[in-house]
């Protein structure tokens, strides 16, 4: 795929690097690639791929803006509250590079869609940030021979590897099982630095163009590990599994261990029958809440017998996870708030 010469001048400084040259800038540009997720990770991702020319990009999210996604979501405003993002991150970078075509998809992935749409690109990048989604880029991605680069977040930590590239290792050759439901606290429970996403993207983005480029060494089979708090990096290096099959997709909910509760209850759906408790931690409830008793799950295990029970007890957390854990632990028959404080 040939560059006009505008191109030529806005991908000047590639076009200079031997190892890209003019060549490896029409492959970019050929090249087709799916980004999961427009959030902390995909932000990044979607930017420095946008600027490198990339012919065409699909972006695929059901979310919306929120405020808290700010801090570290550097492709949107204030303005963009409430709107979605896959389409709020388009029409960004439609406005960094008029030479890309953007496919806006805004719906979460799920097993129904998968394999059709990681068919139509050459290489998935999973910006996600829950492992039922990781497992289900990385069984569609095998099933139809894509290579998937991955990302991931932790406070201050973040992880970077390629799978599935030339038949190579696959996220379950690392990672064979999920961890327990719950044992994992997501960012929106435990808190990340802002720039971590930033980082980790810019490093995802790199593998991208490494690999459509034919260029350097491939993180396939290596685990980069980057804490940015102490300034350490290290490389963990991990096999191919040949004794997993991966030949259709599951149920990754039921394979991570979410459960649905009968006694889940929609905000809408509250009223002054039912009484709302909050079981996050004195900080949380400080950063935001909607209202209720506030009796933190560390006292709720110790003394079940302070909830009311002459009320319908409702008890939420911030996902609805932590609240869904201590009804299942305690076989307490009260509701948890579907989908937590980001639910409402």
């Amino acid at each position: 795929m040939k560059l006009n010469q505008n191109e030529k001048t806005l991908y000047s400084r590639h076009l200079l690097l031997s190892e890209i040259g003019i060549e490896g800038q029409e492959k970019i540009k050929a090249a087709k690639v799916l980004v999961i997720g427009a959030g902390g990770l995909g932000c990044p991702i979607i930017q420095y791929l946008t600027a490198a020319g990339i012919g065409t990009i699909g972006i695929m999210d059901g979310d919306t803006v929120d405020v808290s996604n700010l801090q570290r979501q550097i492709l949107f405003t204030v303005d963009d509250i409430g709107k979605s993002k896959a389409r709020c991150a388009a029409n960004r970078m439609k406005q960094l590079n008029p030479y890309v075509k953007f496919n806006i998809i805004t719906e979460f992935l799920n097993k129904e869609n998968a394999i059709d749409l990681f068919k139509q690109y050459d290489i998935i990048v999973d910006g996600s940030d829950n492992f039922q989604t990781r497992y289900l880029c990385n069984d569609a991605a095998v099933i139809s021979n894509k290579p998937l680069v991955f990302g991931s977040i932790f406070k201050f930590e973040g992880q970077v590897s390629v799978f599935n590239y030339q038949n190579g290792p696959t996220y379950r050759c690392l990672y064979p099982t999920p961890p327990k439901q719950g044992s994992v606290p997501s960012c929106s429970e435990i808190g990340v630095l802002g720039v971590l996403p930033g980082i980790i993207g810019s490093y995802q983005a790199n593998e991208v163009i490494k690999i459509i480029c034919g260029i350097g060494t491939v993180l396939s089979g290596k685990l980069l590990t980057i804490n940015t708090l102490y300034n350490q990096n290290f490389v963990l290096g991990f096999e191919k599994n040949k004794d997993i099959k991966i030949t259709e997709l599951i149920d990754y909910n039921f394979f991570c261990g979410i459960e649905t509760l009968d006694n889940e209850i929609n905000f809408s759906e509250l009223n002054d029958e039912y009484e709302l408790i909050d079981i996050r931690t004195n900080l949380e409830r400080e950063i935001k809440n909607i209202g209720g008793i506030h009796i933190p799950e560390s006292t709720i295990r110790n003394n079940p017998t302070l909830l009311n029970a002459a009320k319908k007890v409702v008890l939420y957390c911030e996902t609805g996870n932590r609240s869904k854990q201590l009804i299942k632990d305690l076989g307490l028959k009260i509701y948890s708030l579907k989908g937590g404080i980001k639910n409402t």
